[in-house]
């Protein structure tokens, strides 16, 4: 592809193909935009990594940090590479040393799929700066986004927020970091989740599903652990099981228009990033589903990722009771506003959400001379 034609007024101002040819490994970092501040996003792993895909996940991460009204700009990495593989820690090694030129500078690396808190301090480790990447262990100082489940928990504050949660039906696709957590604050909430899935298939009861057990057997056995509860069925049918909230968690572009016909849902919380189309949303937003927008409902990681570039050359460590606290007060107040907004605008929560982002943006941008 020709990388000048994902340009637009926004960005990228910057995109860094790097490749390693003792280990195979090829990646990409795309800063979007830093009007607002330096790059900050997650970096992910895994032998489907696209130059285009980054570069969009690195526009959600501007609108995301505009969306909070926390001061960093839109970035996103990604490596090439099987995260299963033995030689994942020389390809990630190499891949941090092939772009020691913008990292810490301009982009700090975080966690995302296909990485761990121990890739994070092998990536600090490898540059000796414990600024390079956010997400290591709390033993080195790092404040443990996954350890922690930042992210889910906020996808379940603002549902809470939205529609009390005690005795409603909670469906959740996927369980990795984002929807475990989530299901487990879910049920903290009192709410019943009635379905979770994993690539290995989906579990659904109207009675209820056991968390605490789903999430013991996710310990052990990780993604299996749907197998090791019970009887699954194909995947999707976590999506349509009748429900008071839906939290699509896994990935991306699973619910287009025809689905969001289908779907037997009051509200809609996007765990995942980019889950809906964009005519599912409208379709959504006909039928009176409300659905809060990835860069409002998932944002936790990037206030937690706030938190952490704070403190990264701090000696003291991050209190992880404040940073829930704010992800749950932030999150909580940006959901109420985006749906005002839509209601005040007359559009769908996405566009009013990307609008009052972009305003932000904007603002940034003419302050600091980079457009008229």
């Amino acid at each position: 592809m020709d990388v000048l034609e994902l340009m637009d007024e926004w960005g990228p101002e910057k995109v860094v193909c790097v490749s390693d040819r003792r280990t195979g490994m090829k990646g990409v970092l795309v800063i979007d935009n830093t009007a607002r501040g330096m790059g900050k996003g997650g970096t992910r792993m895994s032998p489907q990594v696209t130059v285009a895909e980054i570069a969009r996940l690195a526009r959600v991460m501007t609108w995301k940090w505009a969306g909070v009204d926390l001061f960093f700009g839109g970035a996103k990495a990604g490596i090439v590479f099987d995260p299963s593989s033995p030689d994942k820690e020389a390809a990630l090694r190499a891949f941090a040393r092939k772009l020691s030129n913008e990292v810490p500078r301009e982009y700090v690396l975080g966690l995302d799929m296909g990485l761990t808190e121990r890739d994070a301090a092998i990536v600090q480790d490898e540059l000796s700066d414990r600024g390079a990447m956010m997400g290591a262990p709390a033993q080195l100082g790092g404040l443990p986004y996954d350890e922690l489940g930042v992210t889910g928990y906020g996808v379940a504050e603002v549902a809470d927020e939205l529609v009390e949660l005690r005795g409603k039906r909670v469906a959740v696709q996927g369980f990795g970091a984002v929807g475990a957590a989530a299901a487990k604050r879910f049920a903290e909430l009192g709410a019943v989740v009635v379905a979770v899935s994993s690539v290995h298939g989906a579990l659904v009861d109207a009675g209820g599903l056991d968390v605490a057990r789903l999430l013991k057997l996710r310990a052990e056995f990780g993604d299996l652990a749907v197998r090791q509860y019970g009887e699954v069925r194909a995947l999707g049918a976590e999506l349509r099981v009748p429900c008071d909230v839906l939290v699509p968690a896994a990935l991306q572009d699973v619910i287009d228009a025809e689905l969001a016909g289908e779907l037997d849902t009051t509200l809609v919380v996007e765990g995942a990033n980019l889950p809906t189309s964009v005519a599912a949303q409208e379709i959504l937003a006909q039928r009176g589903i409300t659905v809060v927008p990835d860069f409002i409902a998932n944002a936790g990681g990037v206030v937690a990722a706030a938190f952490g570039m704070d403190a990264r050359y701090s000696p003291f460590p991050v209190n992880p009771a404040t940073v829930l606290e704010a992800v749950s007060a932030k999150l909580r107040a940006n959901a109420v506003n985006i749906i005002a907004e839509a209601r005040s605008r007359g559009t769908t929560t996405h566009v009013a959400a990307r609008e009052l982002s972009q305003e932000r943006v904007l603002a940034a941008m003419k302050l600091r001379g980079r457009v008229a």
